[in-house]
């Protein structure tokens, strides 16, 4: 059955507005008019938020349904949200006062493969990033409907990383718009400890490692390497990209661990494969010596736990203690004989530890109620959170 798309929202009683939303996935494929029916399973998504917990003064609420929903990409005219998948659709949200007002699937003439990225660059332009292919769509919010017809490929299917490299792990792209006016692009690379005989390849073309280019697709170049697999960057107030990394499975529960990382500019190198995680040595790589410089992460996460989206909180709604908090979410573990993660997680400005702001679809009994993928603010201050487990 197809993974079912949500969206939930939180609520800050403090202030009396919307605080956050959750974005769950909905299953079967969409058939013209392209629209997404939003009252199925509406009793048992809104049952799970009951068991979410949230600091004081907070609450959760279904907002949307949209399949597969994955990553997010919020219009800055608040005309759309655009939802990146993992399989072949990408939708269109168009918000309402306190649920969406209706979800499509986004350019349905075209077809996609692994659609995951999507980000807007601050003229307009959503930028949807494939498995091997960047198309850009110019004015989106406005000619979404058009999209087929507006679509402009930057970088050719094959061009993006070779044909050989392709894998359905380790290839959910995501995508931003620097300060530089560039887009930068994650490339997780396909194995879960790379081979020596790749690494050059690998560090050439930027798979395991993150790469940007100008907006027409011209001037590619690697801007980091030793990343095993980021699924979430964003970018702070002071240009600096700070980025989630999923480190190496199978070697233990307790390590090694997650990282969030950050990089204030090009050329650094985080340390894998000669490092699965923080300061932990992988097997393969343990009698190499590593490069010199190797950059550790700020924070070190939950082993395991899958942290994928991120983004820094600028809004006004929530307390002030909130004021540039970076906030990621947890996908949950699977690689663990007792499971962590699926939450919400939060780091306070200024800080390197980490606390869980929504959790509980992790309740003990060794499945999921639900497994968050990315988070993205609104323009009043609320946030939203993509789940893409239920009916998967």
């Amino acid at each position: 059955m197809a993974s079912e798309g949500l969206f939930e929202r939180l609520l800050d009683m403090r202030v009396g507005a919307a605080a956050l939303l959750l974005f769950w996935t909905l299953g079967g494929g969409v058939a013209a008019p392209q629209s997404v029916t939003q009252d199925r399973r509406g009793a048992e998504i809104e049952s799970t938020l009951k068991r979410i917990k949230l600091p004081p003064g907070f609450s959760i609420a279904l907002y949307a349904l949209a399949p597969r929903a994955r990553t997010l990409a919020i219009g800055r005219e608040g005309k759309a949200i655009f939802v990146g998948a993992e399989e072949k659709d990408v939708y269109a949200i168009t918000p309402g006062a306190k649920t969406a007002a209706a979800v499509e699937r986004f350019a349905p003439s075209m077809p996609f493969t692994m659609p995951h990225g999507v980000c807007f660059s601050n003229d307009g332009v959503l930028f949807l990033v494939e498995r091997n292919r960047v198309t850009r769509f110019d004015d989106a919010e406005s000619k979404w409907r058009d999209a087929a017809a507006n679509a402009k490929v930057v970088v050719k299917s094959g061009d993006l990383i070779p044909r050989n490299e392709e894998s359905r792990g380790h290839s959910s792209r995501v995508c931003r718009i620097g300060p530089d006016g560039k887009l930068y692009i994650s490339l997780g690379q396909p194995h879960n400890v790379a081979p020596r005989d790749r690494l050059p390849l690998y560090n050439r073309l930027g798979i395991g490692g993150v790469i940007r280019m100008n907006l027409d697709g011209t001037g590619r170049e690697v801007f980091a390497t030793g990343i095993r697999n980021s699924v979430g960057m964003a970018f702070d107030t002071d240009g600096s990209l700070w980025f989630t990394d999923n480190q190496v499975d199978s070697m233990g529960d307790d390590r090694p661990p997650g990282e969030i990382n950050r990089a204030d500019r090009a050329g650094l190198n985080f340390g894998f494969p000669w490092y699965g995680g923080g300061h932990v040595r992988t097997n393969e790589y343990a009698r190499d010596e590593p490069p010199k410089n190797v950059v550790f992460p700020v924070v070190e996460t939950a082993p395991h736990a899958a942290d994928l989206g991120i983004m820094f909180y600028r809004g006004e709604m929530f307390p002030k203690e909130y004021k540039g908090a970076m906030f990621y979410a947890q996908h949950g573990s699977w690689d663990r004989s007792v499971p962590i993660g699926a939450r919400l997680m939060v780091t306070l400005a200024g800080t390197t530890a980490s606390t869980p702001f929504a959790e509980g679809w992790n309740d003990g009994s060794g499945s999921y109620l639900g497994r968050p993928v990315d988070v993205a603010e609104l323009a009043d201050g609320s946030l939203l959170v993509t789940d893409d487990q239920n009916g998967a």
